[in-house]
């Protein structure tokens, strides 16, 4: 039998979201996953620190936007960038997965959990991607869509 549901949220062009959960007859967390391809706006020689300092951001924009009665505020972020293979001129693939633990039971297709989703991913966007000074973000690897 499927437990398992997610949902597409179409919020912002340059990267691409979903949330969902493993086990929604017996909801205790949330997933949130982020995706989008990031090319380099010029060289840098630690990669690993710029990395290391944007995972940092996001933890502390995370918690500062958890819905407290929601969610508890132990969570898991989990950014994949391969630092090994960001180079000037040319976009890595970008993948932040945060899971989310639920305080009380709630049903997994209520209001509260997706506009709290909602926001957390708007505030992630607004801080650690459009005002990022490191890298430009887009939704696929091909050149044709960043000229759209």
């Amino acid at each position: 039998m499927k437990k398992g549901k997610s949902v597409k949220l179409n919020l912002f062009n340059s990267i691409k979201t979903t949330y969902g959960t493993v086990d929604s007859k017996e909801l205790k967390s949330i997933f949130v996953n982020i995706q989008s391809w990031v090319n380099p706006k010029k060289e840098q020689e630690n990669w690993r620190r710029i990395v290391n300092c944007l995972c940092r951001d996001i933890k502390c924009c995370i918690n500062e936007n958890l819905e407290k009665g929601i969610f508890k505020e132990n969570t898991i972020v989990d950014l994949d960038l391969r630092t090994s293979g960001i180079a000037f001129g040319k976009k890595s693939f970008f993948n932040l997965e945060l899971n989310l633990f639920l305080d009380k039971p709630i049903d997994f297709k209520s209001h509260e959990i997706r506009e709290s989703v909602k926001k957390i991913i708007k505030e992630i966007y607004k801080n650690n991607i459009i005002e990022n000074n490191h890298f430009d973000f887009s939704p696929s690897k091909k050149e044709y869509y960043d000229n759209l």
